[in-house]
């Protein structure tokens, strides 16, 4: 009786340990989630920051393009409204709309010489774009990690644990099709010389 004793608890003991292992590294695969989506919002913010410099930057020169001014601040402004809501849906259309707008504005800017040769703008063109290149990596992190726990908290044995704990889906940060489709960078500079 003692031995079947001792083989149980052993037992028990056995399960015990690998629910705990199995509960820790399901911690550790959520925070994987939620670090990478902070490594986002820290370039968002940093992006947010530098917008309106470029936005100022470009009224100087640009006095006919107001209309596509004006989509790159309203963009933003979803993109910082969707980054404070952490609504990733609403992120992903807002990043969309953003991305299709800065790249309307550098290919606008081509139609200004002044605008191009400024030292202040090229600075910031090229900061943006190196947060640009930042961003679509942490992106790209980021989805990785969700497709992570959300795989994990589906296979079997872990699937009992993260229900019993309450492990949740997290939401990929997927591209609109305004983002992925080419830009048409003829129309937009055939758009900026009628406009002038």
């Amino acid at each position: 009786m003692t031995l079947m004793l001792v083989i149980v608890l052993a037992a028990a003991l056995a399960v015990g340990v690998y629910l705990i292992m199995i509960y820790n590294s399901l911690v550790q695969v959520k925070h994987n989630v939620s670090k990478a989506w902070a490594n986002i919002e820290v370039l968002l913010k940093q992006r947010h920051d530098e917008l309106p410099k470029l936005i100022e930057t470009c009224k100087q020169y640009m006095k006919f393009e107001q209309d596509t001014l004006q989509r790159v601040v309203d963009a933003r402004s979803r993109v910082f409204a969707a980054t404070q809501a952490q609504d990733i849906d609403a992120l992903g259309r807002a990043e969309g709309a953003l991305r299709v707008g800065l790249g309307n504005l550098f290919a606008v800017a081509e139609a200004y010489p002044e605008l191009k040769s400024n030292a202040s703008f090229q600075q910031l063109q090229s900061r943006i774009s190196s947060l640009e290149d930042s961003i679509a990596d942490r992106r790209e992190f980021y989805n990785e990690s969700v497709n992570i726990n959300n795989v994990r908290i589906e296979q079997v044995p872990d699937v009992i644990v993260a229900r019993l704990f309450g492990f949740g889906v997290f939401k990929l940060l997927e591209f609109t099709a305004t983002e992925i489709e080419d830009v048409d960078v003829k129309q937009l500079f055939q758009a900026s010389e009628t406009g002038r």
